[in-house]
């Protein structure tokens, strides 16, 4: 299992699109992948769940991956935040 800590940049926060963009994201590894947000845990393949969150600009997330590409799923994941969701 692999984690990371992200802060969302992003001006208008994980809206519908990057929701969108990490459900699809995800989807392409084998690896689970999870959001946890101020102790809440959901499930990243599902688009409902990560918009349940309500994350605004500046809210610390925390990615988790577990499975045999969770390093590359982690990475890939960690630069949709990184780069705002090519919003900024």
């Amino acid at each position: 299992m692999k984690s990371r800590s992200v802060t969302v940049i992003n001006p208008l926060g994980i809206h519908a699109r990057p929701s969108a963009m990490i459900v699809r994201k995800a989807a392409s590894f084998q690896s689970q992948f999870w959001i946890e947000k101020n102790g809440s845990k959901v499930n990243a393949r599902n688009i409902l769940n990560i918009m349940t969150l309500a994350a605004s600009k500046g809210t610390v997330m925390t990615l988790i991956t577990e499975g045999p590409d969770e390093e590359q799923a982690l990475a890939a994941l960690a630069e949709l935040f990184d780069t705002g969701f090519g919003e900024i």
